[in-house]
């Protein structure tokens, strides 16, 4: 087989990369190594920065987002018992974020997918990458017991932290960055009406706590616990129990609870690879950066990057022109250590450390109430949050 740019992976970043190259006339192939069906099953992110509402419109698969997903033009922080909102969409000149769940992104685009008849090989067995340090890369895998090949201008590596794609990297090529937090996310989904219209974070004595939505109709609430704790040892009972334990007097009365469709506990860690580019191989998404979930940034910092390299592959195959491509590591990367920083301090900010202690909680209670009574403070996490544009190349 033979394509321009050979996609590896079918997550969102995948996805949404095969589509936009689609649309610029970009022949391309994406290869996931799991089902549709497991890509479908992830429960992941849902808030969605203008960026990426903007890429999705690009693609043509924004209608169902528009339609469906639920404008937030603030958030809420919880400390000390009390509630203070963070008008965003004032804060920013109008901007505001869409609340529209990553599982129903990744269906809009696979289904745009389907219906163009473009090629997505999944359930791909033993993917390798080969020659991305020359002119001609070339992906392999198996497939219904049989190699096959195929033979591309570029490789794009969508694939995740624990892909294929940055793994094939020489180790000397390529440099990391790692803080693993001492606690994780158990996350409840559950079909119950959102506590509040907005998202609630929570710092507590007794630990962070965020309440979002994926509908109206639709809530995810996450505790944070200690980095061994066992899903397992958490009945829905317990969850409700604790999560109203961390909650304001007038969110604990309007709490409804019910059944959990899904609930896991997520590890919280910060992660960059550098550079993002090797020759061919462009990463992109996880398989480059992870941010702890605290400031709504992974799925977004994917969607930027992909945006930032469908338009170099444009610019390469329109133009002739290599000059985006040689920019496209610098290009991200600034985005992506802006975005780390925020996540990082947001997330030191509202969590509870196992070396915090009285004096540091009661830094953390400082911190926030000079937070939500600065103009200039609130201004500066409105304008992380909503999130940076893309800069052009």
């Amino acid at each position: 087989m033979r394509t321009q740019v050979a996609i590896i992976g079918a997550g969102p970043a995948g996805l949404l990369l095969g589509q936009l190259l689609h649309k610029a006339g970009i022949d391309n192939v994406i290869v996931e190594r799991q089902s549709g069906d497991y890509v479908l099953g992830r429960i992941r992110a849902g808030v969605l920065e203008q960026v990426t509402m903007d890429l999705l419109a690009r693609a043509g698969v924004d209608v169902r987002a528009k339609a469906e997903g639920l404008p937030h033009e603030g958030i809420e922080l919880l400390f000390k018992g009390a509630r203070h909102r963070i008008d965003m969409h004032s804060l920013t000149g109008g901007k505001q974020v869409t609340v529209y769940g990553q599982t129903e992104v990744t269906r809009d685009l696979m289904e745009a997918r389907e219906a163009e008849g473009l090629t997505t090989i999944y359930s791909a067995a033993n993917v390798s990458l080969h020659d991305f340090d020359s002119a001609k890369p070339r992906v392999r895998y198996e497939k219904d017991g049989q190699t096959h090949e195929i033979e591309c201008d570029f490789i794009a590596g969508c694939d995740g932290y624990h892909g294929v794609s940055r793994a094939s990297v020489p180790a000397d090529a390529i440099q990391t960055y790692e803080k693993v937090y001492p606690f994780g996310w158990l996350g409840v989904l559950a079909d119950v009406p959102p506590v509040s219209h907005e998202l609630i974070y929570a710092n507590t004595g007794r630990g962070f706590a965020l309440c979002s939505m994926r509908s109206a109709t639709r809530s995810r609430y996450y505790v944070q616990v200690p980095t061994e704790e066992r899903v397992e040892n958490w009945s829905d009972e317990a969850f409700w129990n604790e999560l109203r334990a961390r909650l304001d007097p007038e969110a604990r009365e309007r709490l409804v609870t019910g059944p959990s469709i899904e609930k896991s506990i997520a590890p919280l860690r910060s992660f960059v690879a550098e550079p993002m580019r090797f020759g061919s191989l462009f990463l992109a998404g996880d398989a480059a950066h992870i941010v702890p979930p605290t400031g709504a940034k992974g799925l977004n910092l994917a969607t930027a990057d992909v945006g930032y390299l469908s338009r170099a592959f444009e610019i390469f195959y329109g133009e002739k022109s290599a000059s985006a491509l040689d920019r496209y590591s610098d290009l991200c990367l600034r985005r992506v250590w802006k975005a780390e920083r925020f996540s990082w301090w947001f997330t030191s900010l509202m969590h509870r450390f196992p070396e915090t202690g009285a004096f540091g909680q009661k830094i953390q209670e400082a911190e926030l109430d000079y937070l939500v009574h600065s103009h200039a403070a609130s201004t500066s996490l409105a304008e992380n949050y909503v999130g940076l544009p893309l800069e052009d190349f």
